[in-house]
C-alpha cells in the first residue's frame, strides 16, 4: 500500500491528498472523522485490504437466516443487514436455506454452537401458520437474542420487522381501479404464510372498498415465475383485465402468461408485481410494483438486535413499515377505458 500508484489512487477515490491517505494509514492524528471514514470507505471500494491496526474488532458474531436465494429480493435482505451489521461491528454469518437442505432448525443449532450473539430470521418459519413456534420459545429460553423480518406470530416473543401487506393491496387496487379497471385478480404464493394471508385480506377489503366487489377472483400457487405463469392463465380465464402478484417473479410469470396468448402489456392486460427487486426496472416493459422497505426494515430489525444484544430492554412486538407503489409500464387503462375512466 506504501507504493506511490496505490496512495494516488486511494486518494483520488476519497478525494483528499496522498499525505492525508498516508496519515490515516499510518493512525496518525489531526485527520476529522469523516475525512478518515472516506479514505476508509476507498480502501474497501478499490479492493485494498485495511492494515490490521485499522480493522473494527468485531463486536460478536450474528447469524441471519434467510430462505433460497432465487427470489431477488432474499439477497436484497441478506445484503442489507450484513453491511449494516459489519458497520457497527458484528461479524455476520450468513445461513441460506434451499429445498432438502439444512433446514431452519439445523442452522440454529450450528449457530448456538459457534456462540452467536444473536440471530435474524428472515421470512422463516416464524412466517409460516402451520409451523410450531415453540422453536422460538425454546430459543428464547436460552437468553438469545434473536428478531424476526416479514412474518409475525403473536405466540412468538420478539422484535418483529413487516411491510404492511393489508396496505400494499389497497394502493395496488387504488391505482388500477383510476384506471378504469374491474376485474382484478390476486395471485398469491401458499397462504399459509402470513404475508400471503395478510395481502388477501388486504386485495378482498379493497376491492370491496373501491369497486364494491365481494368476492373477486385469488389464486393460490407459488412465489415463483412458474408459478406466476399458472395463475397469469386461470386469471386471464376468468376475464381479468389486471392483476396484482405476490412478488414480482410470479409478475414476471403472469407477463409471461399473456404473451403467450398474443396479449400485450399493458394493453391487454395489466401487471403489478410485488418487492422492486433491483432488475425489475429494466424488465420488458418495466414491471408496476410494490416497493418493500427493505432498507428501513433492516435497519430497525438490526438496530433493535443491536441493543437486545447490549442489555438494553426492547419493545417484542411487531413494526410494520409501509411499502410504497411504483408505477411503471406494466399497467394502463383498462381495455374499453379511456384515460382511465370507464365509458
Amino acid at each position: 500500500m506504501q507504493g506511490r500508484t496505490r496512495l494516488t489512487d486511494v486518494a483520488e477515490q476519497a478525494g483528499v491528498s496522498t499525505a492525508t491517505v498516508s496519515r490515516v494509514l499510518n493512525g496518525k492524528p489531526g485527520v476529522a472523522g469523516e475525512t478518515r471514514r472516506a479514505v476508509l470507505a476507498a480502501l474497501d471500494l478499490l479492493g485494498y485490504e485495511r492494515p490490521e491496526k485499522l480493522r473494527a474488532r468485531s463486536a460478536g458474531l450474528v447469524g441471519l437466516i434467510v430462505p433460497e436465494l432465487s427470489n431477488p429480493v432474499f439477497p436484497a435482505f441478506a445484503q442489507a443487514i450484513e453491511s449494516m451489521l459489519a458497520t457497527i461491528g458484528f461479524t455476520p454469518l450468513l445461513c441460506t436455506q434451499s429445498p432438502g437442505g439444512t433446514t431452519e432448525d439445523d442452522y440454529v443449532e450450528m449457530l448456538l454452537d459457534h456462540d452467536v450473539d444473536g440471530i435474524v430470521f428472515v421470512s422463516g418459519l416464524h412466517a409460516d401458520t402451520h409451523a410450531d413456534p415453540s422453536r422460538y420459545l425454546r430459543l428464547r429460553e436460552r437468553g438469545v437474542p434473536f428478531v424476526l423480518l416479514n412474518g409475525h406470530n403473536p405466540a412468538i416473543e420478539a422484535p418483529s420487522f413487516s411491510a404492511d401487506d393489508r396496505g400494499s393491496m389497497d394502493l395496488a387496487v387504488r391505482h388500477l381501479a383510476s384506471q378504469g379497471h374491474r376485474t382484478i385478480g390476486l395471485a398469491l404464493g401458499p397462504d399459509r404464510f402470513v404475508p400471503a394471508h395478510r395481502k388477501r385480506e388486504g386485495f378482498v377489503e379493497a376491492m370491496r372498498t373501491y369497486l364494491d366487489v365481494a368476492d373477486p377472483p385469488v389464486v393460490t400457487t407459488l412465489f415463483t415465475v412458474e408459478g406466476g405463469l399458472s395463475a397469469g392463465s386461470m386469471l386471464l380465464d376468468a376475464g381479468c383485465t389486471a392483476v396484482i402478484c405476490g412478488s414480482d417473479l410470479m409478475a414476471l410469470g403472469a407477463v409471461r402468461a399473456a404473451r403467450s396468448r398474443g396479449l400485450k402489456v399493458p394493453h391487454d392486460l395489466s401487471v403489478v408485481g410485488y418487492d422492486d427487486s433491483a432488475l425489475i426496472p429494466y424488465t420488458d416493459p418495466p414491471l408496476t410494483t410494490i416497493r418493500q422497505p427493505v432498507g428501513a426494515m433492516c435497519q430497525a430489525a438490526v438496530t433493535t438486535l443491536a441493543a437486545e444484544i447490549g442489555g438494553s430492554a426492547v419493545p417484542r412486538s411487531e413494526l410494520l413499515f409501509v411499502p410504497e407503489l411504483i408505477v411503471r409500464g406494466s399497467t394502463g387503462a383498462a381495455p374499453g377505458s379511456a384515460n382511465g375512466l370507464m365509458i
